[in-house]
């Protein structure tokens, strides 16, 4: 097979599946009421159901990044591909909420071999003058993948049940397991024969598991104690890695590199302050306003239409002025939009509404794409698999504890109970509380965008210019 046919089979596997795992997130949160109703789950246990898929993702993505550097990206996400296939059908025929929750926790596990490999092969593949167009595609298939979601899963979960969200991912998946054994045969592990580090994957794991469980029990007093353990657990991890030769994540980036740590930072608080936003809408827009899924799709997807028409703008921007400057301001539109949801009411307008998604949307847009390029830029080539690794980490820890808040904040103001019609004014409270905290944490997410340092010096943003950056 030539160099080229390699490189279309690998752009049209990468493609695809940067389409599927962000439609399935998407898509999901718009099914939830109906899975709900099926299965007649409490508030807090319905978070789960989102929760357990990015938990899974974040303990699983840092270990698998670097297996798939010892032992072969292609093994790696091959074995992803299947295991999300497969956890999408097991999905699909979950017949208890714990079942499905155990399937979204294989199908999460999936999903980090999946994005711990997929953008590595398509940089093995393609020679660094096509990396940016290629990249810029995958970037695209993402957007889509989020645009699409809400739509197609309220018309998938109005028409043919919430099991259809999970079943569409079935055919996607054999096509791509058909295409990566036909037509790939090398394997890519520039780091075969060096150890793993299993102690720090399993200190991380843990760490991250104690976080999150922990979380989700609050206000409970055994909640605090495991937020706590967790808390030291990490610590423990940060510490472990600073001394191991062969660490499975490279803290001393965060030590040594201003522009990379604050701009991870800033990653952190964006995703932690908006992902659960989808999820609270899709409850209120269905339960409060009495949408049906597939109208409340049609309202959500005005956030990441916004985001797909914007985002090659920002990253265009980022390049000839300094990306903190366009980061930022992206941040503070955010946080403008997410103070206007505390003021939500259950007679609000779906104009109102639909106002605030297209901010959002346009200040993730400014936001997300010159803070990666302000991370990618931050370190030299050879560094730019950690580089991609780490903003991977940030974006499924922000889901995490965006997620985390969200589980908190219905813990606090409805229980463990199903979110009907005489709990419906406390459910307001929580959404405009959730949104209130949202909003705090977004607007200190701003002074974090700000203070990371130039990554242009002089903008002149030459090669040597990046190189002392990255030292």
């Amino acid at each position: 097979m030539t160099d080229a046919g390699v490189r279309r089979a690998a752009l049209t596997i990468a493609t695809l599946t940067a389409f599927m795992t962000p439609f399935m997130g998407s898509s999901i949160n718009i099914a939830l009421p109906a899975i709900e109703a099926e299965f007649k789950m409490d508030a807090v246990l319905l978070t789960w159901v989102a929760t357990s898929y990015l938990l899974a993702a974040a303990v699983s993505l840092v270990p698998f990044g670097r297996l798939a550097d010892i032992y072969g990206r292609k093994k790696i996400f091959a074995y992803g591909i299947v295991l999300f296939t497969a956890a999408s059908f097991l999905s699909a025929i979950a017949f208890s909420p714990s079942l499905l929750i155990a399937f979204r926790i294989l199908q999460g596990i999936g999903s980090a071999m999946i994005f711990a490999t997929g953008i590595a092969i398509l940089t093995s593949v393609f020679p660094h003058r096509e990396r940016g167009k290629v990249l810029g595609i995958n970037v695209a298939a993402v957007y889509v993948g989020l645009s699409l979601g809400p739509f197609l899963g309220g018309v998938l979960t109005q028409h043919f049940s919430w099991r259809s969200v999970f079943l569409v991912n079935v055919p996607l998946g054999l096509i791509i397991i058909s295409v990566l054994l036909w037509k790939l045969k090398e394997e890519w592990a520039e780091a075969k024969g060096e150890k793993f580090d299993l102690t720090g994957s399993v200190i991380y794991g843990l760490g991250i598991v104690g976080v999150m469980y922990g979380i989700s029990l609050l206000p409970a007093a055994r909640g605090g104690w495991l937020l706590i353990i967790g808390i030291l657990t990490l610590a423990a991890f940060v510490k472990w890695e600073t001394k191991t030769p062969e660490p499975v994540f490279q803290i001393r980036f965060f030590r040594t590199n201003r522009v990379f740590t604050y701009s991870s930072l800033a990653a952190l608080i964006n995703y932690s302050a908006t992902f659960a936003i989808t999820f609270l809408l899709s409850l209120y827009l269905q339960h409060i306003k009495g949408l049906s899924p597939q109208n409340a799709g049609l309202v959500l997807v005005a956030q990441p239409i916004m985001m797909a028409a914007f985002s090659p703008f920002a990253g265009w921007l980022s390049d000839r002025i300094e990306p903190r400057i366009v980061a930022s301001i992206g941040m503070a539109l955010t946080t403008l939009a997410l103070t206007l949801f505390t003021f939500l009411e259950q007679d609000a307008s779906l104009k109102f509404i639909i106002a605030c998604l297209v901010l959002l949307g346009f200040g993730l847009a400014l936001f997300s794409s010159p803070n990666t390029n302000a991370i990618m830029g931050s370190v030299e080539r050879k560094f730019y698999g950690i580089a991609s690794g780490t903003v991977g980490t940030m974006r499924l820890l922000g889901m995490m504890i965006s997620m985390g808040l969200a589980t908190l904040v219905f813990a606090l103001f409805i229980g463990r109970v199903q979110l009907s019609m005489e709990y419906y004014p406390a459910f307001m409270k929580g959404l405009k509380t959730a949104f209130f905290i949202f909003s705090a944490l977004c607007f200190v997410g701003i002074f974090a965008s700000l203070v990371r340092g130039r990554l242009h010096p002089n903008n002149a943003g030459t090669a040597a210019g990046l190189e002392e950056v990255s030292r």
